[in-house]
């Protein structure tokens, strides 16, 4: 069983919840978070709502196509989304900020813009909206709380997501199937943090936590399951822990609704390094290096990369960009 966290308690045992929240990402980099202050009305509402969009017809759930959005917004078909190379079992809806097409834009710039919505269901956008601010309010608190815990300043993160953070929210489907076991592919995440909301009684998610072993991470009531990411492990030297996961294909007759949010910063930050006390640094593994997934300094590149490699019919259509490389200059 993964930790269990109350953030309440970090008010009344501030230097005990650091603590453990440190420890539980440099050893497991999963964790359940209660006491987060999040409505369990909000939570219900979105789950909602994302049950009531896939529900519908497909003719209006294609009307938000991600094959519409350069910047990889709107609606994934089936088998509309790759993880290292292999198609991934389920539908969803990305959501990113609502911000203006940046004329001309080059590189991770063509990541900004506006999300798509579907008009059959238009409770979904403001729903999602305020789900993105209290996602984000949650997670800049825990990034708060890491950065003493490693011996920094407290607002050491501030900068990088005071302006223009690109923040990611995935509404997702896993249906039933024979055909797959792989709903999503073995992967870390490439950002700083995320916020998993699941549905109860919700199977299938599992966390590597050493060569062969995989642990199921079953729903805990009114929490959230948080995990860090490639940049948290760049900002701590390596002491905090970016875990592979994967989520297996439902059974025939089934399905999972889940709704990840990705917490990152602006499309240019570099995430700080944090130089640490030396009885952590002592304990630190490094950062996990590998050739075929670089890890960038500035931000926008990790997520320009990680697009283009999941989604390459929309990289290939508004970008040029093909399996091989660059159909043409970019």
């Amino acid at each position: 069983m993964l930790p269990i966290l109350d953030l309440e308690h970090a008010g009344s045992d501030s230097a005990g919840f650091r603590t453990a929240l440190r420890e539980a990402a440099h050893e497991f980099g999963f964790f359940y978070l209660t006491g987060h202050g999040v409505r369990r009305e909000q939570c219900q509402e979105v789950l909602s709502l994302a049950r009531q969009f896939f529900a519908l017809p497909a003719a209006a759930k294609d009307e938000i196509s991600q094959l519409k959005s350069p910047q990889f917004r709107g609606y994934s078909r089936l088998g509309g989304e790759l993880t290292n190379g292999t198609v991934d079992w389920r539908e969803q809806i990305d959501i990113g900020p609502e911000r203006a097409v940046i004329p001309d834009a080059q590189g991770y710039w063509r990541l900004q813009g506006p999300n798509l919505w579907p008009s059959a269901l238009p409770a979904l956008r403001p729903a999602f909206e305020r789900w993105s601010a209290a996602m984000s309010e949650v997670g800049l608190r825990l990034l708060r709380h890491w950065a003493v815990s490693l011996g920094a300043a407290e607002d050491v993160f501030d900068d990088a997501f005071s302006t223009l953070p690109a923040t990611l929210i995935k509404v997702v489907r896993y249906p039933g199937t024979l055909d797959t076991t792989q709903g999503v592919g073995a992967h870390k995440d490439s950002g700083v943090l995320t916020l998993l909301l699941l549905e109860p009684d919700s199977a299938g998610l599992q966390v590597q936590l050493s060569p062969g072993r995989w642990v199921d991470v079953p729903p805990v009531e009114d929490a959230f399951v948080v995990n860090t990411g490639e940049l948290l492990e760049v900002a701590s030297g390596g002491y905090l822990r970016a875990t592979q996961h994967r989520v297996l294909a439902p059974a025939p007759g089934t399905d999972r609704v889940s709704i990840p949010f990705f917490l990152n910063p602006a499309l240019d930050a570099q995430v700080p390094i944090i130089e640490l006390p030396p009885e952590l640094a002592s304990a630190s593994r490094g950062v996990e290096l590998d050739p075929a997934n670089p890890i960038f300094n500035t931000y926008g590149e990790n997520a320009w990369k990680s697009r283009t490699r999941a989604h390459p019919d929309v990289a290939e259509l508004h970008h040029g960009i093909t399996a091989t490389g660059p159909a043409r200059a970019y």
